[in-house]
C-alpha cells in the first residue's frame, strides 16, 4: 500500500482543494480523507475491475467503498459527495489513473 499512498500524495494530494500551496493536507483531526482512509479497498476495487470501463469501476466503488463510509446513509445518499467534498468522488478518475500507473511501473 505504501507505493500507492506515495503516488497518491504526489499526484492527487498536491492538487487537492484540501491542501496548502505546498501540497500539505489541511484537514484537521476531526476530518478524514476518504482516499487515504479507504485506500486498500480502493486499490482492491480497481484491481478487481481492471478491464472494466471507468463508469463500472465508479459504480462498484460506490457500492463497496462508499457503503463503508459514515457520510453515506443506507439509501446511498452522501452529503460529502453531494457537496463535492468527497476526495474519492472528486478525484476518482485521477485516482484510478494513478493506481494503474503505479501497477504499470510508470510511477513509483
Amino acid at each position: 500500500m505504501d507505493k500507492y499512498l506515495k503516488a497518491i500524495k504526489q499526484n492527487i494530494c498536491s492538487i487537492c482543494v484540501d491542501s496548502s500551496e505546498k501540497g500539505r493536507c489541511t484537514l484537521n483531526e476531526k476530518e478524514a480523507c476518504a482516499v487515504e482512509l479507504f485506500l486498500p479497498q480502493i486499490v482492491n476495487v480497481i484491481h478487481n475491475n481492471e478491464n472494466e470501463e471507468l463508469a463500472k469501476i465508479y459504480k462498484t466503488m460506490k457500492e463497496t467503498v462508499c457503503r463503508e463510509c459514515l457520510a453515506q446513509d443506507n439509501d446511498g445518499y452522501c452529503y460529502l459527495r453531494e457537496d463535492a467534498n468527497c476526495s474519492l468522488d472528486r478525484y476518482f478518475y485521477l485516482i484510478v489513473e494513478t493506481i494503474q500507473k503505479v501497477d504499470a511501473g510508470i510511477l513509483t
